[in-house]
């Protein structure tokens, strides 16, 4: 892992693999991330973060609810996805979400783009709460500073850095000035 200040969070999102593996790819990560002060968040199942000790757990749209993630992790890190909607992100406020995902704001290698959110959609969460924000999707060195610039405060970059077929991803980190 990159030694930088840039990389305050890591999520793992393993979609199609099983849970024994991805247990085993958690107790690696966990290690280095605590080695560089990183935040270990585990995609979609809060049985799994609490398992391997992650920091926290990210929830999408098909997920269980976040008063039942609560139940199985309580204490760590809960993040919602609320893609571009404003009734999700008041409903993640009130049940107490620690970050909300807002996006996607490009297309995305990563997953095929359903809900398009726009600097509108961000400034209006924004005004909800000073809830953490993070703007996601097709995120890259052309377009992450407009999203800093209005009230996101972290950017999710997953193809920029890992499929990213010109650099390897320290460079691509380094990018983001």
């Amino acid at each position: 892992m990159l030694k930088t200040n840039k990389v305050k969070y890591f999520q793992l999102r393993l979609k199609k693999t099983r849970k024994e593996k991805i247990l085993i790819i958690s107790k690696k990560i966990i290690k280095i991330c605590k080695r560089y002060s990183v935040k270990f968040i585990i995609n979609d199942d809060p049985a799994i973060a609490k398992e391997v000790g992650a920091d926290g757990c990210h929830l999408g749209q098909s997920d269980i609810n976040i008063q039942k993630a609560r139940k199985i992790f309580n204490k760590g890190i809960i993040g919602i996805t609320c893609n571009n909607s404003i009734n999700k992100a008041k409903e993640a406020i009130k049940n107490k979400a620690n970050y909300i995902a807002v996006g996607a704001f490009n297309s995305s290698k990563t997953k095929k783009v359903k809900y398009k959110a726009s600097i509108n959609d961000l400034n209006k969460i924004r005004k909800l709460s000073n809830i953490s924000l993070i703007a996601i999707g097709g995120i890259n060195q052309y377009n992450y500073r407009k999203l800093l610039l209005n009230k996101a405060d972290f950017l999710a970059i997953s193809s920029f850095i890992w499929r990213n077929k010109k650099m390897k991803p320290e460079e691509a980190v380094r990018m983001m000035k």
